[in-house]
């Protein structure tokens, strides 16, 4: 079988790059509360480090990037309600003059909220968005909430609930349509790959794992990224925001990353490539089909046990002892 799956058709390069351009902006604080008592803290971070990009493209020393990427949660205000975060993340956005993708955890309605990866255009400002569908169970909403919540306190700090988006990541930004996912997500087959058969390239993973600094956790997502990069034949670009962030080449290798838990960027020209694999055409068919081929194999085996006849017992022998 391994040696089976090298004839297996692989697209090929497509002669397309795009430049982009990955902000980790850190945070100030670690565990339970990543983002510090302060608010505003973790956009000044982002929102500084875009700037500090703008002035080196402008010095030359980078090259300037056709978009950048931030990381989830780089904002921790909602920029739709407030008029202070809007005008700091519009400035950034026009001093470096190119289209960003910022990760902001925005109100919907009076009681939810969503976790947004938003495009922000610098002429006409914030644009179309992708909303995260597979949400963190007592960490972005809460299951069987009014029971839960009645048994105990602590699952309160949960705070407004989430609403999962309903659509692919499939976003328009500068020349190319990336594939924007969210965090944990990227462990989800039909979130990954779903987006993957929209044509979406490279492929980009928001990340805040802050709570989880300097545990397995970053390392095993990044691992997953190396794994949906050579299952889809695609660069994935991962925006953590403290750390790890990384471009992955389309064959699995870690080209670039950062450290943890510092504020760090880079520029990076990747390739686009748009053509589906098999894995991304049949995606997760195979499983099911090992689901129940295994079903089905127990399943036979219990009737197959039913069938057979019990082995008749003879009469048992007298044991006879020494007086």
């Amino acid at each position: 079988v391994p040696a089976a799956a090298l004839a297996v058709p692989r697209p090929g390069d497509e002669g397309r790059t795009v430049t982009v351009g990955v902000v980790q902006g850190n945070v100030p604080g670690r565990g339970m509360n990543p983002l510090g008592d302060e608010p505003a803290v973790v956009l000044g971070n982002h929102v500084r480090m875009l700037h500090e990009m703008a002035r080196a493209v402008r010095q030359g020393t980078v090259r300037k990037p056709d978009l950048v990427v931030l990381p989830e949660n780089s904002t921790d205000i909602d920029p739709y309600r407030s008029e202070f975060a809007r005008r700091q993340i519009d400035a950034a956005v026009k001093d470096i003059g190119v289209p960003v993708l910022v990760g902001a955890v925005v109100g919907v309605g009076e009681n939810n909220r969503a976790t947004r990866s938003l495009v922000w255009d610098p002429v006409t400002g914030p644009g179309a968005y992708y909303d995260k569908q597979k949400l963190v169970p007592f960490g972005e909403y809460t299951p069987f909430k009014d029971v839960v919540l009645a048994l105990f306190e602590r699952a309160s700090l949960v705070g407004k609930q989430s609403v999962p988006g309903t659509r692919d990541g499939d976003l328009r930004l500068g020349p190319v349509t990336v594939g924007a996912i969210n965090c944990y997500e990227v462990a989800f087959d039909e979130v990954v790959g779903g987006t993957a058969r929209t044509g979406a390239s490279p492929l980009v993973v928001q990340t805040n794992n802050a709570t989880y600094a300097l545990t397995n956790l970053p390392a095993q997502q990044l691992a997953m990224s190396q794994l949906r990069a050579v299952e889809h034949n695609r660069a994935v670009i991962t925006s953590a925001i403290t750390g790890i962030s990384a471009y992955v080449t389309p064959q699995g290798k870690i080209a670039w990353r950062t450290g943890e838990l510092v504020p760090a960027s880079g520029v990076l020209t990747v390739p686009v490539r748009t053509a589906q694999t098999i894995a991304t055409r049949v995606g997760t068919l195979p499983q099911w089909l090992l689901i129940l081929v295994g079903a089905g194999a127990l399943a036979a085996s219990r009737l197959q046990r039913k069938r057979i006849p019990a082995p008749i017992q003879g009469p048992a022998k007298e044991q006879v002892g020494e007086a």
